[in-house]
């Protein structure tokens, strides 16, 4: 098995769900008491969110691509960004770290195209859903995306984001309004929701909502893993 290298602490609350899924589909893939090869860097994720803030989007390149390169130098065979907003720059960290990249909105558009959807919501960070990085990405692969139509929406999904879920605070009122949101996308067409923020899975799952929930956080350990066994 190849090792993995994630880059993690963005945040620490969904490292932890990553280092789980990655064992538990290694288990699920080669039975017995077999689990990952897995080295893990956590950044400071205070440095993380003001750079983002500031759309200094260098400063999250030094970052990021730093703890990368400190991976591959401990022996890591492949990269993961534990993180959809740090996709900003992950064709950037691709070209700088000469060992493959794991791309969470690749292996996400794959997983909606195996369940035949077309158009679906995309729930996550303010960059994620007003930049074009990861809306762009799945759009290529001949998806529709679409996002909350408010700014409130939006920036209440920010806010929890940071003040709740990157801290491990779970509300039932939050639950709450993020299934509203989740609801009037599909009543504009969404067929499908994408989890597009590793936190919102602590909140929001399948069984919470009647169309199909992609959350990203798994599907981008399960991308891992089997690249790593191949």
């Amino acid at each position: 098995m190849k090792k993995i290298g994630l880059v993690g602490g963005t945040s620490w609350t969904s490292t932890i769900d990553y280092y789980r899924f990655i064992n538990e589909e290694t288990n699920k893939q080669l039975g017995a008491l077999n689990f990952a090869e897995c080295i893990i860097y956590s950044v400071n994720f205070e440095h993380f969110r003001k750079f983002n803030a500031a759309h200094d989007w260098d400063a999250n390149f030094k970052l990021l691509s730093q703890a990368a390169m400190k991976l591959k130098d401990a022996g890591a065979d492949l990269l993961m960004l534990g993180a959809n907003t740090a996709h900003i720059v992950a064709e950037r960290i691709s070209a700088a770290i000469d060992i493959p990249l794991i791309d969470i909105r690749i292996a996400t558009a794959n997983a909606i195209h195996q369940k035949q959807l077309t158009k679906v919501g995309l729930l996550g960070t303010v960059f994620t859903m007003e930049l074009d990085f990861y809306k762009d990405k799945l759009s290529a692969t001949g998806l529709t995306i679409i996002t909350p139509e408010t700014k409130t929406e939006i920036d209440f999904i920010e806010q929890t984001l940071v003040h709740e879920l990157g801290k491990g605070i779970i509300r039932s009122e939050t639950k709450k309004e993020y299934a509203a949101i989740i609801n009037r996308l599909i009543k504009r067409g969404a067929e499908g929701i994408i989890l597009g923020c590793t936190e919102i899975p602590l909140i929001i799952g399948q069984g919470d909502i009647h169309v199909p929930v992609f959350n990203t956080t798994l599907i981008h350990a399960q991308a891992a893993v089997d690249f790593a066994l191949k």
